[in-house]
């Protein structure tokens, strides 16, 4: 198998980016990139650390993240499974991505920057949900901020409306195959009611 070694050899490959790759970064936000993430229920949180990187689903009932000036975000870290991936992560190194989508459209936004856990009791409990609030929030410094080609979502037809879920294992099944003797049908079956009373 043949691999790149060095980005000389990668630009070689591939070529200089066109003028709307280059121009669309800005440093915070702007009018119209604000508009865009503040319509996103759902991103992706892309950290690293010490032990490898991770890739954390976030959603919300309204905006995933909320601006605190042009140069911050902040994203509530609402019940997960605890194991706290990305915020060890970032507690190690603070360095991170976020993809943002919004239901019906091809593009999305890019956030790439540093983030930090807050315990702000002010900030924590303006996040306030059904008389819930977080444990935390990822306070987000944004270094760049740019929209990303359609391609790949044209592509997948990621939001044709297909539901193409039938026959694929379940996490009960997922989780019975990584133990022996584990109720994996049980864990699915209690799983719609666990998270509706778990979901903030």
């Amino acid at each position: 198998m043949e691999f790149v070694e060095d980005v000389a050899a990668l630009e070689a490959l591939y070529g200089m980016p066109g003028e709307a790759s280059l121009i669309k970064v800005a440093p915070q936000m702007t009018p119209m990139y604000r508009a865009w993430i503040m319509a996103s229920r759902f991103c992706v949180l892309s950290t690293v650390g010490p032990e490898g990187t991770d890739g954390s689903p976030r959603g919300d009932v309204g905006p995933v993240v909320r601006e605190l000036d042009p140069g911050t975000l902040a994203m509530p870290d609402w019940r997960g499974n605890n194991r706290m991936d990305s915020l060890r992560n970032i507690v190690a190194d603070g360095r991170v991505s976020l993809i943002f989508m919004v239901p019906g459209s091809n593009n999305v936004v890019r956030v790439n920057g540093t983030a930090r856990v807050s315990v702000d009791t002010e900030l924590v409990g303006s996040f306030e949900q059904d008389g819930r609030n977080p444990r935390s929030v990822i306070v987000i410094r944004i270094a760049e901020i740019y929209s990303q080609c359609a391609r790949a979502l044209i592509r997948s037809e990621t939001w044709a409306g297909k539901d193409e879920s039938a026959g694929l294992p379940s996490v009960g099944d997922m989780l019975a195959e990584a133990k022996d003797g584990f109720d994996g049908a049980g864990y699915d079956a209690n799983w719609g009611a666990r998270a509706v009373d778990t979901m903030w």
